[in-house]
């Protein structure tokens, strides 16, 4: 083929370097608007896993770079005065200048055709002149924009500044240095490259940026400012500025016969070490694609599916830092210990497991760390536990540990009154080692339930019932147990969730109310009464009655269902919340009714008994509640005598776009926690000990609540525990169960494959060129 590449960066010229080794025939030209002896930036990261890739496609390139590599497998977190150091992560720098002289030599003996300092062709023109277009000229791509309408590019900018510097002082490992100055936090990012400089990355807040009065020529000012940082060594810069990264995503990488590579396609922020990474990636798996597939077109689509997933996962990763660096400033409260653990995983590619294997003793460091703080603050004996088991304390509450079984609605009661598939459920989970056992949503009266099946405290045929289930939670296990309440609102009168989510009933219907005449679903759901004052009265005094219920019935812990749409979420909520008296309008307003609410069970509630609420920490939608809303929502019910927050998300409209992932809701939960010092529970998406164990230790949430992973499996925690090794007093099993306490034998298993695999096979005489797949999960700094 005729192959053009427009950028002679390094994804470009690995392509093109890889390319021709596959197929000598190929005739490529790599266009480069800059000279061959032009380079921006200073140092380039590689994990050892990427590394692998690249020596086994091309073992002169990674023969070259190897000579030229800093190593190192420390990270250095300074904080406070303190150096916490955690190894076993397993990287290599160089030159960014370096690496395109390789790459530049290896395409020079291959006999691709380079042009620096030259622009490439007209897009259009290279299409209709060339077999190929490669474009893998940058975030700023000409061929990109040329074709935007079929690339549908989306470029996110986040809050943050940053500037891309070199010092002498040669690092010897990578480090994090948090700096408090007088404009706010400051951090930088620094590791060597060769044995004369290291990269120095200065990052901070917008809000930060625009204190310190910072302008591009500012070398020496921030070198003033980091003196005692840098000491006495020098601050370089290439054509360096401040940027506020922007996150690039593209719904397509090729259109026709034109591919996007690289940061033309993509980009994922540097705190994760991820864009010469990532583009040289991308460049080894499109020239296998081309080289294994029977034409372009599938060529292309092959390239797409491979790697659109690797980078949507690593861009997720990115975003996570990204975003943990941006509220850099709500973490500097932590201890040195728990900081060091927080800014270490706070990608979630990084986990608690993860550093055992890595590097036990900064493992056990944080758990003894952890231990002697729950101790310090009343609850715990001081001993070295993983930290899911850790105890805790909510007022006269204690929980042996911070599993909670989430509230998840089973739709199986009669008339409100739970029964038998309810104490089975609920005992069943309690005996599974949980610390705290929820409810479903339980319905404050009749016209509150969201189906004919959910369960109700209105009544005292529900009380007994209730009891029952809490005596034998009491009795049988160690857990405790809380009452989850709350009224439909508007989302009411609805078929059982396996009938139909959110349909009306096909009869039988009751009236659904709201804070405003908005049905949920337009043109399907019945449209809500707007309550007037007097009605509002009336359903908050069924809230306080059903709350003196809950105690006669033997409930620990009471949680006030704020969230996901129903009536309370919909008076917090401005997409929901129209109106115009006291109860809407302006966020305090809107907030008013739920927290009056809340006030009324408070009092019907004994002092020494904890109530926490659970809210839906943004809408997912533009107009509604966001993060920043959440923390004052946070913020009014802690006032209001809240002992903790359940930070769920959505689920308020229909048109919302939540950002589904792994941990997704975790982050508000964070922020709650760390800006406000309330106790905060993290749910969602959440199903391993690993990510809870990281959660809790990171300081990211007190509890953490697992709905469905308990669904699928019961005994959850005990398995948890004996996954782990653990039988302490936090995941006791039951007396009947403790003969299978440890897992049983099972039958003799393959052994793992290997993370990197290179398979060559004889044809005809020689050896057929193979590939490396990078492994979905890429290591981050």
């Amino acid at each position: 083929m005729r192959i053009a590449v427009a950028g002679g960066g390094p994804a470009g010229l690995y392509f093109a370097a890889l390319a021709m080794q596959l197929n000598p025939a190929h005739e490529i030209t790599v266009w480069e608007r800059n000279s061959a002896d032009d380079t921006f930036g200073f140092g380039v990261v590689f994990s050892d896993e990427t590394l692998g890739g690249i020596e086994h496609a091309d073992p002169v390139i990674y023969a070259a770079m190897q000579r030229e590599f800093a190593r190192w497998d420390d990270i250095d977190v300074h904080y406070r005065g303190r150096v916490i150091t955690s190894g076993g992560h397993g990287f290599a720098a160089l030159s960014r200048k370096r690496l395109l002289g390789i790459l530049r030599q290896r395409c020079a003996d291959l006999g691709v055709t380079m042009q620096f300092g030259t622009e490439a062709p007209d897009p259009k023109r290279l299409s209709a002149d060339y077999d190929l277009v490669v474009a893998a000229d940058g975030v700023n791509s000409a061929i990109r924009t040329a074709f935007a309408d079929s690339f549908c590019p989306d470029l996110e900018t986040r809050q943050c500044k940053y500037i891309w510097l070199s010092t002498d002082l040669v690092f010897d490992a990578f480090k994090f240095y948090i700096v408090p100055t007088p404009y706010g936090v400051m951090q930088v990012h620094g590791y060597p490259y060769d044995a004369t400089a290291s990269t120095f990355i200065l990052e901070m807040h917008d809000r930060v940026w625009a204190k310190a009065g910072f302008g591009d020529a500012c070398t020496d000012q921030i070198a003033e400012l980091l003196a005692g940082l840098l000491d006495h060594h020098s601050l370089f810069s290439n054509n360096s500025r401040w940027i506020s990264f922007g996150t690039l995503r593209c719904a397509s990488w090729s259109q026709e016969n034109v591919v996007l590579l690289g940061d033309a396609a993509h980009t994922a922020h540097f705190s994760i070490g991820s864009g010469t990474k990532l583009a040289m990636e991308d460049a080894l798996a499109l020239a296998a694609c081309l080289h294994e597939q029977p034409g372009l077109d599938q060529a292309l689509a092959a390239y797409e599916a491979e790697r659109k997933p690797v980078v949507a996962s690593t861009q997720r990763a990115a975003q996570s830092s990204l975003e943990w660096f941006e509220n850099l400033g709500q973490y500097t409260g932590q201890e040195p210990e728990q900081f060091a653990f927080n800014i270490i995983t706070r990608s979630r590619r990084v986990t608690y497991d993860n550093l055992r294997l890595r590097d036990p003793e900064f493992t056990a460091a944080t758990d003894e760390w952890f231990a002697a703080d729950c101790l310090a603050r009343g609850f715990g004996n001081g001993e070295v536990v993983p930290p899911m088991f850790a105890p805790f304390r909510l007022r006269d509450l204690e929980l042996k540990n911070r599993v909670v079984v989430s509230a998840m609605d089973m739709y199986s009661a009669s008339e409100g009154t739970p029964g038998e598939f309810h104490l089975v459920h609920l005992g069943g989970k309690a005996l599974g080692g949980a610390g705290l056992v929820m409810t479903e949503m339980v319905c404050v009266s009749p016209e509150g339930r969201i189906t004919p099946g959910c369960a109700g405290l209105y009544a005292a045929a529900h009380e007994e019932a209730w009891r029952r289930i809490t005596d034998f939670v009491h009795r049988e296990s160690t857990a405790k147990v809380g009452l989850q309440l709350g009224h439909s609102g508007r989302k009411g009168s609805t078929k059982l969730m396996w009938e139909g989510m959110d349909e009306p009933l096909d009869a039988g219907n009751w009236p659904v109310c709201g804070p405003s005449p908005i049905p949920y679903l337009a043109g399907v759901s019945q449209v809500p009464h707007e309550l007037t004052e007097a009605e509002l009265a009336g359903i908050k005094a069924e809230f306080a009655r059903a709350a003196g219920a809950a105690l006669r019935a033997g409930f620990d812990l009471i949680e006030l269902h704020c969230a996901h749409g129903y009536l309370l979420s919909s008076f917090i909520s401005p997409l929901t919340n129209r109106r115009t008296d006291h109860y809407g309008g302006s966020q305090e307003a809107r907030f008013r009714y739920p927290l009056e609410v809340f006030s009324a069970m408070r009092a019907a509630w004994p002092a020494s008994r904890p109530m926490t609420v659970r809210i839906s920490a943004t809408d997912w939608t533009p107009g509604g509640l966001d993060g920043a809303g959440a923390i004052l929502l946070a913020k009014a019910f802690a006032l209001a005598g809240a002992d903790a927050i359940d930070v769920s998300t959505g689920q308020v409209t229909p048109e919302e776009t939540p950002a589904f992932g792994r941990s997704y809701q975790t982050p508000f939960a964070d922020a709650i926690r760390n800006q406000t010092g309330l106790a905060t529970i993290a749910v969602g998406m959440i199903s391993s000990y690993d990510d809870m164990n990281s959660i809790i230790a990171a300081g990211r949430a007190d509890l953490v609540a697992l709905g469905r992973a308990h669904l699928y499996d019961p005994n959850w925690t005990l398995h948890a525990a004996a996954a782990q090794g653990y039988a302490g007093a936090g995941a006791a099993w039951p007396d009947q169960w403790r003969a299978g306490s440890r897992p049983p034998q099972t039958g003799r298993t393959q052994g793992p494959r290997p993370r990197l695999e290179l398979i060559r096979e004889p044809v005809l005489g020689r050896t057929r060129h193979a590939r490396w797949r990078p492994a979905s999960h890429q290591e981050g700094m």
